[in-house]
């Protein structure tokens, strides 16, 4: 029986979905510290499950974490209405934004606003990354060397590796649980655990044979490409980037270079998912139903890959070998998410000024816990206003 009910998670996913600033490595730590930490009402093995499905299936990373964690106590039900109001208001925001950009064009005062937002949040997310790894990692020296190596290899190559997350999991699986124990028999769950993890880690190419939806019409066209976009990119959303910028700037010359760099600012400003990013694209292009076509092909393919495998997560999840996986694939995903940390510092961190406000954003949340994230952002975003706007007096 679940110690809270399903409005409350829901309520909870709208409030993160409109104050959680710092993309999906602040928002994945919140929901750690929200839901497991504090209030309990999802356990640490659930979370773990539910972050290993997140970085191993395509799609956002946070939304589909929400997703799962919606799925945990309240299955199909609870893993759409989660899912729907995480996404929400940060869905709201965009179309607003959307219409007061078209309406008097340009957003000078809104990279004014994330010179100081940017390096709020990236003291924020550091110091959910180094909260995450202490408490996830543990004391093993496989996954420490699993982690290391999966932040490295993000922070040098700015992506994350899918193959290393899986790798991680694959290495300490078979550390921990042999195909073939020294009795000469299978380890627990082995062979079963992993012809059901083979064919599940195939469920992502099923999208790419599926017909290919009609683009004759542009709102078609737009579905098939968002569609594809959030089928075929895992990790964080900022890993879409490319793909939307291949497709939308390049290939169909639907917005120009000035429009899709405002586009992923909007996304960093406003809470939520970064993903979210597609909806003021969208409506640039087409207005709402643009919008609308936008969200719902990028995050429709994130929730059949989190709600389909879901079922197998919760019945095998605690078998030996499989929280092995979890336990690998939980260590290079925080490393992946260290990694993030570093790529996004290095582009937010510019001047003295942005690193003071990282640094005194994260020292604040050290010391202490009665200051709310939004405050801090909203100081620094008001900091970053004053900063820029007095340049540009000079």
């Amino acid at each position: 029986m679940a110690s809270y009910s399903l409005k409350e998670l829901i309520l909870y996913a709208l409030k993160l979905g409109a104050t959680g600033f710092g993309g999906p490595v602040a928002l994945v730590g919140y929901m750690f510290r929200d839901l497991v930490e504090k209030r309990k009402w999802i356990s640490e093995a659930d979370y773990k499950e539910g972050l290993t499905l997140a970085q191993i299936a395509p799609g956002p990373l946070a939304a589909q974490l929400a997703i799962y964690l919606g799925y945990v106590d309240y299955r199909i039900l609870g893993a759409t209405l989660v899912g729907l109001a995480f996404v929400l208001p940060s869905f709201i925001m965009v179309l607003i934004l959307g219409w007061l950009y078209r309406l008097y064009g340009g957003l000078d005062w809104m990279r004014a606003f994330f010179y100081g937002i940017g390096a709020s949040v990236i003291g924020i997310i550091a110091l959910s990354a180094y909260k995450l790894t202490l408490k996830t990692i543990g004391k093993k020296k496989l996954l420490w060397a699993i982690y290391l190596v999966s932040a490295s290899s993000t922070a040098i190559a700015e992506t994350e590796f899918v193959w290393i997350i899986l790798l991680g999991g694959f290495l300490v699986w078979f550390v921990e649980n042999p195909p073939f124990s020294a009795r000469g028999g299978s380890a627990p769950g082995g062979k079963l655990n992993t012809l059901n993890s083979l064919s599940f880690f195939a469920l992502p190419l099923l999208l790419t044979s599926l017909p290919a939806i009609s683009n004759s019409d542009l709102l078609w066209k737009m579905f098939s490409f968002f569609t594809k976009a959030g089928a075929l990119v895992f990790g964080s959303g900022l890993a879409i980037i490319p793909a939307l910028h291949g497709g939308v700037v390049k290939e169909f010359h639907w917005l120009t270079e000035r429009q899709f760099l405002d586009a992923v600012a909007v996304a960093m400003i406003t809470p939520g998912p970064v993903v979210i990013t597609v909806g003021f694209i969208g409506f640039l292009v087409a207005g709402f139903p643009g919008t609308c076509v936008a969200a719902a092909g990028t995050f429709l393919p994130c929730y059949l890959f989190t709600v389909i495998p879901a079922p197998y997560f919760k019945k095998h999840g605690k078998k030996p070998a499989v929280t092995s996986f979890i336990n690998g694939v939980t260590a290079a995903a925080i490393g992946a998410i260290t990694g993030a940390v570093i790529v996004l510092g290095r582009r937010s961190i510019i001047d003295i000024p942005t690193a003071t406000i990282a640094i005194v954003t994260g020292f604040i949340l050290w010391k202490t816990k009665k200051v709310p994230e939004p405050i801090l952002i909203l100081i620094a975003a008001l900091i970053g206003l004053a900063i820029k706007f007095g340049r540009f007096e000079v």
